[in-house]
């Protein structure tokens, strides 16, 4: 099995020369590691030779994305998953990346038990969490990812327990790494939601896909046909009101505003010229309420 494994990762030296994103990440260590993965595993072993392909695919994705396989940095490893190889991207990795590609600055995703104090501090600081690490913390009942962007304003994505449990309960992979790794399932689950309002990063977004797609941790879900909605962007003028506004409430076009209005209107917006007439009139007039003591 060694000799016969070991040949087919030398074999992949091209592919992944060629897929290669971050110079960082380089083909002498990434291979060492691939091959250490096989051979600690003869599970993953017997999977990549039967089905050489997916193992194929997962080794050129570490070069493609940009993680290595280095099992002391715990942000990706090589796993059997439904007769296939896939790159398992952990939530350390998911976010290892948005700070190397400078999506953010800093992060950190935590589960909040029901002993824990807990207390949400508003839009742009990061919430307060306290508790004892060696004394019974409780069960789990929720989570939050907070990071700091570029321009130093505080992103703070939450999750209450039924929520990360409705994302397992559809998962494709529920029978898999939501068994033996809930933790750590849960805390990705909170890191993907959170991402949808940073800064867009290729690789990033090219992580989150695999992990949802080729890995199988995506969800079943009965996709309605969405209602057409007019998308007429926002005039000048309207534009204009909302800059007038900031200025009585103190307020800017920051990313903290930008996430928090992504949020609002379910989809990223990273500049103002990216909002529709409708969403415009919104803003215009929460900012007016808020000016006005409201």
């Amino acid at each position: 099995m060694s000799t016969s494994i070991i040949e087919f990762v030398q074999q992949q030296e091209p592919l992944f020369c060629n897929a290669l994103t971050d110079q960082t990440i380089t083909w002498a260590k990434e291979s060492q590691f691939a091959i250490q993965a096989f051979q600690r595993n003869d599970s993953l072993a017997k999977v990549a030779m039967e089905n050489p392909a997916s193992a194929q695919n997962a080794i050129i994705n570490v070069a493609a994305i940009g993680i290595t396989l280095n099992p002391a940095s715990k942000l990706a490893y090589l796993v059997p998953r439904n007769g296939f190889v896939c790159l398992d991207i952990s939530y350390m990795g998911l976010m290892h990346l948005a700070q190397a590609t400078q999506a953010i600055e800093w992060g950190q995703c935590k589960l909040v038990h029901e002993n824990d104090v807990y207390e949400s501090n508003g839009l742009d600081t990061p919430p307060t969490h306290k508790y004892n690490a060696f004394s019974d913390r409780g069960g789990v009942i929720g989570g939050y990812c907070t990071v700091k962007t570029a321009s130093g304003d505080y992103l703070t994505e939450e999750m209450r327990l039924d929520e990360i449990k409705a994302v397992e309960a559809t998962s494709k992979s529920r029978n898999g790494p939501w068994k033996t790794w809930w933790d750590e399932m849960a805390r990705k689950t909170i890191v993907k939601r959170a991402s949808k309002y940073w800064p867009r990063r290729e690789r990033l977004d090219q992580a989150i896909d695999y992990v949802n797609t080729e890995a199988g941790e995506g969800n079943y879900f009965d996709v309605p046909e969405s209602k057409a909605k007019d998308i007429t962007p926002a005039s000048e003028d309207q534009l204009k009101a909302i800059t007038d506004l900031m200025l009585k409430v103190n307020g800017e076009w920051s990313d903290a505003f930008f996430a928090f209005i992504s949020k609002k209107f379910n989809h990223q917006i990273s500049h103002p010229e990216q909002l529709t007439a409708f969403e415009a009139n919104t803003i215009i007039d929460m900012l007016r309420k808020k000016a006005e003591g409201k």
